[in-house]
């Protein structure tokens, strides 16, 4: 509140001026039932607060003042705030209205009466609560697996919000505690996702924002198939595998790297690729490699186009050792987009 310039003091009723002289500054202040001591009145943030007064009689003298001074002077106003009116539902009701309640409003009234027999005062403490808000969180992050991440949010309100964690996952893990910073150490892939921070209070409905976190890994053949063919027939073989980044592929035959030529088409989408021979002949038979590879790392399968009725492996996979220079070559390939 803002108070004005006050006048010589001889103006003033000689109750303020035993207030102005007695009242010490930071008075705790509260209702107005002058038989008993303080009370608190809570108030939420852009709401109207009134501090009830109620005299005894039309001729007492009766002030408003707060730490800053004199609000209202009978029916003089003395602040300049426009939010602060009197309230007065009957004759004997002298009670206080500030509208739009802010945190600087918060602290002791007083409203002083001057009766026929002495002065009186009653005390008003005004506490004023604030919905709780996020003001700053964590922004999307992207790391390696294995890396430690922390995220942090922090959060405003009165009073002071709780904060807690929960990784957005089918499960919905919450994690233990209430902190402005969550540790996860040495991440994995499992733990990327979405994390929701969440600040509550109990003025209003929680606040609630989200981080979304990538862990990258280098990839891992998930599935390859070997697949049997009869000649003049059209043949597929595929491999998937899990990665972030999204992997490259390539597909060699022997040592020898397979472009889309000769009869053969390589199809590749994210996390997967085939290689479909579309006139199958005796040279077509035999033994292949996929390739996966991220900047993170390097994989492959092995996989056979044989002829119907011939001798396969579990689960009609071979499984053929590949040398260390194909990988090489092949990752520094992918990784140069040769």
């Amino acid at each position: 509140m803002v108070a004005r310039v006050q006048p010589d003091r001889k103006q003033l009723p000689l109750v303020l001026l035993r207030l102005l002289c007695l009242l010490p500054t930071g008075l705790p202040v509260r209702s107005v039932d002058f038989n008993r001591g303080t009370d608190n009145i809570t108030v939420r943030q852009g709401d109207t607060a009134i501090l009830r007064c109620v005299v005894e009689d039309k001729n007492s003298k009766v002030a408003w003042l707060n730490r800053s001074g004199i609000i209202f002077a009978g029916h003089d106003k003395w602040s300049l705030d426009p939010r602060v009116e009197l309230e007065k539902r009957h004759s004997l009701e002298y009670s206080l209205r500030i509208q739009k309640v802010d945190v600087y409003d918060e602290g002791s009234y007083t409203c002083s009466v001057q009766t026929q027999h002495e002065p009186k005062t009653s005390q008003v403490y005004l506490i004023v609560q604030v919905p709780p808000k996020i003001s700053n969180i964590s922004s999307d992050v992207t790391v390696n697996e294995g890396s430690n991440v922390t995220l942090v949010c922090m959060a405003n309100g009165r009073p002071e919000p709780v904060i807690t964690w929960r990784h957005l996952t089918p499960t919905g893990r919450e994690f233990e505690g209430e902190e402005e910073y969550l540790e996860i150490l040495g991440i994995t892939r499992e733990q990327s996702g979405k994390y929701e921070c969440k600040a509550a209070n109990e003025v209003s409905s929680a606040d609630v924002k989200q981080v979304k976190v990538t862990v990258n890994y280098p990839p891992t053949i998930t599935e390859s198939k070997s697949n049997e063919a009869t000649t003049g027939r059209k043949a597929s073989l595929k491999c998937e595998a899990s990665a972030v980044p999204a992997p490259d592929f390539e597909w060699y035959r022997d040592d020898t790297r397979i472009n889309n030529a000769n009869g053969l088409e390589i199809k590749s989408t994210e996390g997967q690729s085939s290689l479909t021979v579309t006139n199958v002949t005796e040279e077509h038979y035999g033994n292949y490699t996929c390739v996966a590879a991220n900047n993170l790392g390097v994989t492959n399968a092995s996989l056979v186009l044989f002829r119907p009725g011939s001798v396969r492996g579990i689960n009609g996979s071979i499984s053929l050792a590949v040398p260390l220079w194909l990988l090489a070559a092949s990752l520094l390939c992918l990784l140069s987009k040769c």
